[in-house]
């Protein structure tokens, strides 16, 4: 989805002759994978950091492309809104002090753009749903100005025979509200963690990705409120998942956002047959790539949404690599926060795909969806349920199973011991204390009885203190 496109309107001929490309590609895809003819390069990590231009009243600001124009750093691109960017990292192996190092790039880009920002009476923010944006915000006259989103809009619409999308969410409060087109989707928007794997560990790094899922996102919920309406912890699951639904022709429901139908068993091919089967095509958009770079499957991957998604990316010399992309966590509430959230991830993942056991044949794909969505309603109190079958609350689990699950999965990976000690004591300290990002926006607007603005202006402050959210006042 990151490819400019050169058209927005599409006929029923260009629509079967993508189809077969996109079958062609799937095709040689399952041979090259049958033949292990992937990268047997793994442990490497990267990131994506999708966040908000503010202006001074702590309202979005729709300046995204003068903004790009005046800071001109490709790894910085557009979103589907006008007061959206996204940060990309350089990937790096996952050894030595490479927490640091992301952590240390990341830091530079932001205060990059942030110097850029301030020249333009703005200000960056990292929050996965900013509390002061209205609906009315969310219009296509504030989507970047690209072909490729206005397709994806149209190609949504048309599919549903242009109906407005229907937003129900049961939270502590009750939203209901329909919307005319896609942009609600620019409401959500998160800290993307990509895993490259070997081939050979492709379907154990997959599964341990989805069985991570739970508890990693109810230690960092960051999402509370959406239209002044408290909602769930991560409000930006559920509000993401009914922004771009479609309904088919038979009426079914076809989810473009979910969090998928089950394991990988032999072979991640099974996750993009699944693509083609189950999901029709949304931009058909033909390239003059060769098939053997999967520009159509990619792409077409790219408009299905899984939390846990496989992605096909090239090494530095042209051999194609599997990556996951664990898109669950929100943006900040810090880059400390975020940077303890991935160490987190990257460890669980490495001791769960080690295990001689496979834990995917002792907690089921169900039990491990259920954690996901109670730990997006109700973060660090979610009940989960573990490998040996017991419950607990999501608190229990992460002091008493994960961390030491996740420190033992970054030693393996021969993570240096300082950083280890002090990205996991961030998270350590977070999840003792309780104090998440939406726990202390939900505490602080009780507390002073706080408008969204206030709220904002308070996030703010302590945002660019760079203090990880557990030591936030209130």
């Amino acid at each position: 989805m990151d490819q400019e496109i050169t058209q927005a309107h599409f006929n029923e001929e260009t629509f079967k002759v993508y189809q077969r490309r996109l079958f062609d590609e799937a095709e040689l895809l399952q041979t090259q994978l049958s033949e292990g003819r992937f990268s047997d390069i793994g442990d490497i990590g990267g990131y994506e950091l999708e966040s908000w231009l503010v202006d001074h009243n702590y309202f979005p600001s729709p300046i995204n492309q003068s903004f790009l124009t005046r800071l001109n750093n490709p790894l910085v691109v557009p979103e589907l809104s006008r007061f959206n960017v996204e940060l990309n990292g350089a990937p790096l192996p996952l050894q030595g002090n490479v927490l640091s190092a992301l952590s240390r790039e990341l830091n530079q880009n932001w205060q990059q753009c942030q110097d850029v920002a301030h020249g333009m009476d703005s200000v960056l923010m990292m929050v996965g749903i900013l509390p002061t944006v209205r609906q009315a915000d969310l219009c296509l006259a504030n989507m970047s100005d690209s072909k490729r989103y206005r397709a994806l809009n149209e190609q949504v619409l048309m599919q549903r025979a242009g109906r407005s999308l229907h937003i129900r969410v049961d939270g502590r409060e009750i939203l209901d509200i329909d919307h005319p087109d896609v942009m609600l989707e620019a409401a959500t928007t998160s800290f993307q963690i990509h895993l490259q794997s070997a081939q050979r560990d492709a379907v154990r790094y997959f599964n341990a990705s989805i069985i991570a899922a739970g508890p990693l996102l109810a230690a960092a919920g960051n999402s509370p409120l959406l239209f002044d309406t408290d909602l769930w912890d991560e409000t930006r699951i559920t509000l993401f998942e009914q922004s771009v639904e479609i309904v088919d022709e038979s009426s079914l429901e076809n989810h473009r956002v979910s969090f998928g139908q089950g394991y990988a068993k032999d072979s991640l091919f099974e996750c993009f047959a699944h693509n083609l089967a189950t999901h029709p095509v949304l931009l058909p958009i033909l390239m003059d790539s060769p098939p053997q770079q999967f520009a159509h499957l990619r792409l077409h991957n790219g408009t299905i949404w899984r939390w846990v998604r496989p992605l096909i990316g090239f090494d530095p010399d042209g051999t194609p690599h599997l990556r996951i992309e664990q898109r669950i966590l929100p943006a900040g509430p810090t880059i400390a926060d975020m940077m303890a959230n991935a160490a987190l991830y990257f460890g669980l993942a490495r001791f769960l795909a080690s295990l001689s056991d496979a834990p995917e044949s002792r907690l089921s794909f169900e039990q491990a969806r259920n954690n996901f969505y109670a730990a997006a309603r109700d973060g660090l109190r979610a009940p989960m349920t573990w490998l040996d079958g017991s419950t607990t609350d999501a608190k229990t689990l992460l002091l008493e199973e994960i961390l030491p699950m996740a420190q033992n999965g970054l030693k393996t990976l021969h993570i240096n011991k300082p950083d280890i000690n002090h990205y996991l004591g961030i998270l350590e300290t977070r999840i003792q204390t309780g104090q998440t990002g939406a726990v202390w926006q939900r505490n602080y607007r009780e507390k002073h009885q706080a408008d969204s603005l206030r709220l904002v202006a308070a996030y703010l402050e302590r945002q660019r203190s760079g203090a990880p959210v557990h030591e936030w006042g209130l």
